[in-house]
């Protein structure tokens, strides 16, 4: 702005000096041709400065387009940057969400292990319990008249004849079972015995299952007599 300002007064300097000249030298003769100077001086610097304010004004126009692309671009920007702190922070919810779900599924195992483990060990005791069940049946039916059979639910049970001395083929029964704790129970008694609470606690005690069975024998045997 500065160097046009000087120009124009650089211009219009030359051209009062020119005016003086003329008037000093062709004063009376020259008028008309110093008018005609005037004027195309005037016209030559309107259209100058005309030509110089068109260009500023679409420089200016060029610099406002060139702002609001720039504010375009910086809201565009803006926007995604957002959208990738929301992503962000979605990925780390799942990733978290994941986490939790492996832990659960791990936590799982190993107590879905655990129970296994237990059901295993109370399956091996079972089968022990009725393996030794087995190995004296005979010995059972042979000396003291005892049948055993396995009825429904993993049931054994237990007919005891020749303690009716009226009636030697009269049954006497008691069924016994191994409960989810592992554990011998009475879960019939035929006629019912008031010691069976007894000799049922003291089997789980002392897991000795023909002592349970001739004391079973004894009580059938002592009712029989009443």
């Amino acid at each position: 702005a500065e160097d046009e300002v000087t120009l124009f007064e650089r211009d219009m300097k030359e051209f009062w000096i020119q005016f003086k000249i003329s008037y000093g030298t062709e004063q009376n003769n020259q008028t008309s041709a110093l008018r005609d100077l005037c004027k195309e001086t005037i016209e030559a610097l309107s259209e100058k400065w005309s030509k110089k304010l068109k260009e500023e004004d679409l420089m200016i126009d060029k610099i406002q387009e060139y702002n609001n692309e720039i504010l375009q671009q910086s809201k565009y920007v803006a926007e995604k940057e957002e959208q990738l702190t929301e992503i962000k922070s979605k990925l780390s919810q799942e990733e978290e969400q994941q986490k939790n779900l492996t832990e659960s599924i791990q936590e799982l195992k190993e107590e879905l292990m655990k129970k296994m483990e237990i059901k295993s060990s109370k399956n091996k005791a079972a089968k022990e319990k009725m393996e030794q069940v087995s190995k004296i049946k005979t010995l059972f039916k042979e000396r003291l008249g005892l049948e055993m059979r396995r009825i429904h639910d993993e049931q054994l049970q237990f007919i005891f004849r020749h303690i009716d001395h009226k009636d030697p083929e009269k049954p006497y029964i008691c069924t016994l079972s191994i409960n989810e704790q592992g554990d011998y129970e009475v879960t019939s008694c035929t006629p019912p015995l008031d010691c069976i609470a007894e000799l049922q606690l003291k089997l789980r005690e002392t897991n000795n299952f023909s002592a349970f069975v001739a004391n079973i024998r004894k009580a059938f045997t002592a009712l029989s007599y009443k």
